[in-house]
């Protein structure tokens, strides 16, 4: 399991590597850039899985851990 992951902002293209909650999901996230407050994207979890290069440790522990919550492939 990989235990951080770099947030993108989808607003002003700011990158920030974060560690993940190893046992929960994380629903807010202020852009240390902008100051744009994240929400995960319909259909996702947490931040971590709409706008993180790794998926959140629930995740990345779930039986079909190779597709990403969103369909792309991330492992």
């Amino acid at each position: 399991m990989q235990p951080v992951s770099t947030l993108t902002c989808p607003q002003c293209g700011g990158a920030s590597t974060e560690t993940m909650p190893l046992d929960a999901c994380r629903f807010f996230y202020d852009c240390r850039h902008c100051g744009a407050a994240l929400r995960p994207l319909p259909g996702d979890c947490c931040v971590f899985c709409s706008y993180g290069d790794i998926p959140c440790p629930p995740i990345q522990e779930a039986p079909n851990a190779t597709a990403h919550p969103s369909g792309d492939e991330r492992a």
